[in-house]
């Protein structure tokens, strides 16, 4: 597994975060921003421009990002795995998504107690996504 080696001085140009924006692929645009909206309890903004469908999760500061629909917007349960902020306790949206119409694929699990824990989903448009909180 990659890392880095024991002895190596951080970097101080190290980026604090390595996410800037993370897009999630629908082809049920709509069912799509249904399923976040309810799991989360929030009304994404959306946003059309004729070859693309956009809808943004609110975030004032930090990480964003969007639903898209469009070309090349392929939903997939393989490839990069996103950790979604699920919170203080990621029970609370956990156990929204399969009455969204996802499905759990490993419940809430710890990792240890410094880093919290973790569970994994597919979303309703057949994304495999995370959930990650520290209690």
């Amino acid at each position: 597994m990659g890392g880095v080696t024991s002895g190596s001085k951080k970097d101080k140009g190290v980026f604090k975060d390595f996410v800037s924006w993370f897009e999630i692929p629908a082809v049920n645009f709509q069912q799509a921003v249904d399923f976040y909206n309810y799991i989360y309890g929030i009304e994404m903004e959306k946003n059309f421009d004729g070859n693309y469908a956009m809808a943004f999760f609110p975030a004032s500061e930090g990480i964003g990002g969007a639903i898209v629909a469009g070309p090349g917007s392929t939903p997939s349960d393989t490839g990069p795995l996103i950790y979604l902020n699920g919170g203080k306790d990621l029970n609370l949206i956990l156990k929204k998504v399969e009455k969204a119409g996802g499905r759990i694929i490993m419940p809430k699990t710890l990792i240890n107690k410094e880093s919290g824990y973790f569970a994994i989903f597919i979303d309703s448009e057949g994304n495999k996504l995370a959930l990650h909180s520290k209690k």
